[in-house]
């Protein structure tokens, strides 16, 4: 294994080693200039205070690695002709990023304002970590980034989603051994389980060990050697390592582990595509040791710095007031010795520029981290081929998702041949019924495999994995490089992902202001096996909260919808299928449920996005209701239907609206959402004076929430679920929740002004079904017959 110290020195010229080095010590000096200038940044006169910013932000103590990996990436791509993207998951990595993209023109080609020469880099200076600037972190402002890196944990993740069904594509991604202490990084180092070697690309792992988070030693950098190889051997990797703090030995070691990892890499895909080996790959990785703040401070005010934690941000603190500070920093930025690496005008000379590609395999340059250049349509089929018959609504029953199964099993066989779409989920696709896709594509799997397993396929693009945060980094990798995707999952443990959802919402929200970034197909959810219906599984696995979730976020960006039937689901899939740049959380249940919409009705309505039932209600043209029943989610939507027959029976000359409402953003003012109504609208549907008693699938005060500006707010009155949950029967969960039809009814009667008195009666009849009902599944085990055989028969 390739150690600093340890390799022939031939494995570069001398003219090489120069030149890397040159590329090096330039991207070093455009790190720290960022950090600390604001002017003077070719230092053509003694720097003094005027020229330090008056805040200083940002990391240097993860800089001179990543632009080490960059420059040697620089290398490989340039000399094997390399199609390349690197994800860089070292929290704050900033400077170095940014750094590597302005010397290899990317930047400035990206930013006309920010040219390549000296009043470039002041420029690029004086904008890190400044107001109105860039921030510290790569962002989707950086050229040739994938990856949010405010967050740690995700690189992996994000980079094997990069290359699935990219089979000329290298992705690089540098671990950072503080990122490497987080639950979901560690389980993404079990995507090489999934990595084909014949449809993918490769993924290569650089695990950057410098020793130390912000204040602490991490982990993996004080195991002894053999330990962690033993521990990336378990992974599945063999590692490569790189150790020292001699930059010409490290450069050498560096240059000859990346050429073997490469070798290894061609030799794996090559005996897989062309001789039809199908055992699974032992991919190679690289450890890299060096130390933090490399090249930095040795050591300030008595302490010492680099190779400590005292490297992590800002190594000298006070040099606007202390000219000790100054003097050193001087000094440092001096040591990179820059009237070698730049012309009068600010340029990079040849020597500094000799290992940087050309053109698109530019890291910086890159399509796949500009996913939207390279994305194309889905070939989405007619809904008429996949819809199901509603001659009455009410009438027929449907599970959902296993409607929807059908459509995707088409998108699937449809993208066999450009292997654009993939579904992912943690271990749950035959559970949602979805199970009709394995007819196009079977599940994903490298390791072994027995007699008795079902659906298992080395190019499979249906992909499971018991961890919901490798199936997120997954598909936002595969997404931002310009695919499409859906992921599945059980409502109640999407929330593993609510950090994650939150750093590709910025993401998107950012990239949405960049002209240079084309739109990316949306990330969209389908949440089911949802809060209504756990018959096996109770109360730990009833929770609808993601939805509050992503409704607190950028308004642009986040769309949520309940469909509520078969035909609904499919429409709603189509649109957001469709989309781009967008989150969309589609709610939608797996057991069997009312047929409520022809697909021209469904389709009619998801426009809508609310609506009027006419059916349903009894409230005519001519007559304005006595009171609006809502309902947002399959479920709700069955008690509202049954709650409004009830009345009809009951009180038959009461006027009732119903409405149902599948896009909760038409909640929200049209000034707080591009989807909300008017008030125009909202008070023509929900009117401003008559109660409406809302039946909804989540928490009840995410209505609240969306509608309290309305002018008919006061009227608003919301049932949905409040942790009472339990393993019991489907209507129990209503009733313990109050949303069932017969609470309903009583809010009706509670709430319609004169109602009171004249339907006491009425409301001691539903109260005592409640209790009728409570008594009979405590005997039987099941619903009431008039629940459990309940129809439409309006």
């Amino acid at each position: 294994m390739p150690k600093a110290g340890h390799q022939d020195s031939t494995v570069l010229t001398d003219d090489e080693l120069r030149t890397l080095d040159a590329h090096w010590r330039a991207a070093n000096y455009l790190a720290v200039g960022q950090i600390y200038l604001l002017a003077n940044p070719l230092l053509t006169e003694p720097l003094t205070p005027a020229h330090i910013k008056p805040r200083l932000l940002g990391h240097w103590g993860t800089s001179p690695g990543l632009n080490l990996v960059h420059t040697h990436l620089n290398r490989v791509i340039k000399a094997r002709g390399l199609d390349a993207l690197c994800v860089w998951g070292p929290g704050h990595g900033g400077p170095a990023v940014l750094a590597n993209s302005w010397l290899e023109g990317t930047y400035s080609r990206t930013y006309p304002s920010v040219p390549r020469d000296a009043e470039g880099m002041e420029k690029l200076f004086r904008q890190f970590s400044f107001p109105g600037g860039v921030p510290s972190h790569v962002a989707p402002e950086t050229p040739g980034s994938i990856h949010e890196g405010g967050e740690l944990g995700y690189s992996l993740a994000h980079a094997y989603g990069a290359a699935f069904d990219n089979p000329d594509l290298l992705v690089a991604c540098v671990i950072g051994d503080g990122e490497a202490e987080t639950g979901p990084l560690a389980a993404s180092w079990h995507s090489n389980k999934f990595l084909d070697p014949v449809h993918d690309g490769a993924v290569l792992p650089v695990l950057h060990l410098n020793g130390y988070k912000i204040a602490n030693p991490t982990v993996l950098s004080r195991l002894p050697e053999a330990e962690l190889d033993e521990l990336l051997r378990g992974y599945g990797h063999d590692p490569i390592h790189v150790t020292g703090d001699d930059p010409d030995r490290v450069h050498r070691a560096m240059a000859a582990a990346m050429d073997d990892a490469l070798d290894r890499i061609a030799l794996l895909q090559r005996t897989a595509r062309e001789e039809g080996v199908t055992e699974r790959a032992r991919w190679p990785m690289i450890v890299l040791r060096t130390p933090k703040g490399w090249t930095g401070p040795a050591e300030v005010d008595g302490e010492p710095v680099e190779g400590t934690w005292r490297a992590h941000q800002v190594p000298l603190a006070g040099v606007r007031e202390n000219p000790e500070h100054l003097r050193q920093l001087e000094a440092w930025l001096r040591s990179y010795r820059p009237g070698e690496l730049f012309d009068a005008e600010g340029r990079p000379v040849a020597d500094v520029l000799a290992c940087v590609p050309d053109g698109s395999r530019r890291l910086g340059a890159t399509p796949h981290a500009n996913g939207g250049l390279l994305l194309r349509d889905l070939p989405l089929p007619p809904l008429e081929r996949f819809a199901v018959p509603v001659d009455k609504p009410g009438t027929t029953l449907h599970e959902p998702t296993r409607v929807l199964g059908e459509l995707l099993e088409d998108v699937m066989n449809k993208t066999s041949e450009r292997r654009d779409f993939r579904l992912v989920g943690p271990d749950e696709t035959a559970s949602n019924r979805l199970q009709a896709v394995f007819g196009a594509s079977g599940k994903a799997w490298q390791a072994g495999t027995l007699p008795v397993d079902e659906h298992l396929d080395r190019h499979g693009r249906v992909m499971e994995i018991l961890s919901e945060h490798t199936c997120q980094g997954w598909l936002e990798g595969y997404t931002l490089t310009g695919r499409h995707g859906l992921f599945s999952c059980y409502e109640a443990f999407v929330h593993i992902v609510d950090s994650m959802v939150n750093q590709h919402i910025k993401w998107l929200r950012t990239s949405r202001e960049l002209h240079w970034r084309a739109p990316i197909a949306s990330l969209n959810y389908l949440l089911t096996s949802h809060v209504w219906r756990q018959d096996h599984n109770g109360f730990s696995h009833q929770d609808p909260g993601f939805v509050d979730h992503v409704l607190n976020k950028s308004p642009e960006v986040v769309r949520v919808y309940l469909p509520p039937d078969a035909n609904t689901l499919l429409s709603v899939a189509d649109h957001v299928l469709r989309s781009r740049d967008y989150v969309n959380v589609v709610v939608a249940g797996k057991q069997p449920c009312f047929d409520w919409l022809s697909m021209d009705q469904a389709r009619a309505h998801c426009a809508r996005g609310a609506g009027i039932w006419d059916w349903a209600g009894t409230a005519d043209g001519d007559r304005d209701p006595d009171v609006v029943l809502a309902c947002a989610g399959d479920v709700p939507t069955q008690e509202v239907l049954a709650a409004s027959g009830l009345l009809r029976r009951h009180l038959p000359g009461l006027a009732v609206r119903v409405v149902n409402v599948v896009d909760m953003t038409r909640l929200l003012p049209r000034e707080e959402h591009p989807h909300g109504m008017s008030d125009f609208e909202y008070d023509g549907l929900f009117t401003t004076d008559k109660p409406v008693i809302f039946a909804y699938h989540g928490y009840p005060w995410l209505v609240h929430r969306l509608a309290y500006r309305r002018t008919g707010h006061k009227n608003l009155h919301v049932r949905g679920y409040k942790e009472m949950g339990t393993t019991t029967t489907p209507f129990d969960m209503v009733v313990r929740n109050d949303m069932d039809r017969y609470r309903l009814v009583m809010d009706v009667v509670d709430r319609v002004p004169g109602l009171g008195v004249r339907a006491a009666a009425l409301r001691q009849k539903m109260a005592d079904a409640r209790s009728r009902h409570a008594a009979w599944i405590r005997e039987h085990g099941t619903d009431l017959p008039e629940v459990a055989d309940w129809t439409w028969t309006g």
